[in-house]
């Protein structure tokens, strides 16, 4: 007696349906973030420099906008490899388009491909990278080129790190230092003789001093005045000249009859990181703090288009290449990060606990000063900036 064997159709077996929905998902997941990035980015743009809101969002680190599209871009190929490995190790059968999914998920990485090459086009800008690093500066510097120290100290010597301090500016061996925060956080100072001190290291240099700026040149000083800022709110005004003058110019005697005019500026910061996004006091000081860097700005582009010297401009800014602050900057300045070789420079911070993800300190010049070399150099444990160090001289007349 033969037994009758019940046979299954196999291509006739239903595929479930739950196998497609979880193959798509991870691609509609990667559309929703690449048009949420592309948004941000647009709002970025439009609003950075324009809200004073936005200066919470100006933090994020500029290396952003090119790592989280090619992140998105990445996501979307290997969700791609994932589907195309899941279908071929099926058993063996033919499987059909309707049931996978395959035209959504290719519609899917379409449009996450899409999103993500407008949301660089629009962000690379912004993103820090010195794509200009080839150009390789101005040239062999010449014998009169001027050797340029500019740095934010981190509250001078505060904290027994005087020695320290010196030994950073000794070893730098320049021409001309731009230093910043020339006064104490959390104690009374500096005093008279830590000026004396600062002299004393630096013998036949000329000292210029207002706030808390201190340009100390070799070259003769021919004038000497800290910008005006007009516009300050009152209290801020009247706290002292540390608060008062944040840009402070140097017209130098470079020979020859010629003339450099030098500005030392360090702006406000934007935010204070002591404060939660819940605090009520992170968004008072957000807006105070815009109120006092606008007024800067301004001193520093009206004095820059009057000035019919040569200009360099240095410092630190408290504003990375991400912020749309920067074309706050006077008209006809270039960033001297051409004759860098860093592919990202990074300033800040130089500090234990902190990744070096922003260039918040900055050196600009106007089209007759050249630049031969310049980088970021070392803190010496000092501050948590890195100082900058350039090589320029003034071109042919």
């Amino acid at each position: 007696m033969t037994t009758a064997v019940p046979v299954t159709d196999t291509a006739a077996a239903p595929t479930s349906p739950a196998r497609p929905a979880s193959r798509r998902w991870p691609a509609r997941v990667l559309v929703v973030a690449a048009a949420l990035w592309l948004a941000f980015t647009a709002a970025h743009l439009a609003l950075s420099g324009r809200w004073w809101l936005w200066l919470a969002v100006d933090a994020v680190p500029p290396l952003a906008f090119l790592l989280v599209p090619v992140a998105l871009a990445v996501g979307a190929a290997l969700s791609a490899l994932l589907s195309r490995a899941r279908v071929g190790g099926a058993a063996g059968a033919p499987v059909s388009r309707d049931h996978t999914g395959g035209g959504a998920l290719r519609r899917a990485r379409r449009a996450v491909a899409l999103l993500v090459a407008a949301a660089l086009l629009l962000g690379a800008g912004q993103s820090g990278i010195n794509v200009r690093r080839w150009q390789g500066g101005d040239g062999a510097a010449p014998a009169d080129a001027l050797r340029v120290f500019a740095w934010n100290t981190g509250y001078w010597d505060e904290g027994g790190e005087t020695e320290a301090l010196y030994r950073v500016l000794r070893d730098a061996d320049a021409d001309l230092y731009l230093l910043q925060e020339y006064w104490y956080e959390k104690t009374a100072g500096p005093t008279a003789a830590t000026l004396d001190r600062l002299r004393a290291e630096f013998p036949g240099f000329q000292v210029v001093v207002a706030g808390e700026l201190v340009t100390v040149s070799r070259l003769p000083v021919l004038r000497q005045v800290p910008l005006e800022a007009v516009g300050l709110p009152p209290e801020i005004a009247a706290a002292g000249d540390e608060w008062r003058y944040k840009t402070l110019r140097t017209d130098l005697d470079v020979g020859g009859g010629r003339v450099l005019s030098v500005y030392n500026l360090h702006l406000p910061v934007q935010l204070s990181p002591e404060h939660g996004l819940l605090d009520a006091d992170f968004y008072r000081i957000l807006r105070r703090q815009h109120a006092q860097r606008e007024p800067q700005w301004r001193a520093l582009a009206r004095d820059v288009r009057s000035n019919p010297h040569p200009v360099l401009v240095a410092g630190d800014l408290n504003t990375s290449p991400a912020m749309g602050d920067l074309g706050k900057l006077p008209d006809g300045l270039r960033d001297a990060s051409y004759a860098m070789p860093a592919l990202y420079p990074a300033s800040w911070a130089e500090s234990p606990g902190w990744p070096r993800w922003w260039r918040l300190d900055w050196a600009l010049v106007s089209p007759q000063v050249r630049v031969h070399s310049y980088r970021f150099g070392a803190a010496g444990g000092v501050s948590d900036h890195r100082p900058q160090e350039l090589l320029v001289s003034l071109a042919e007349r």
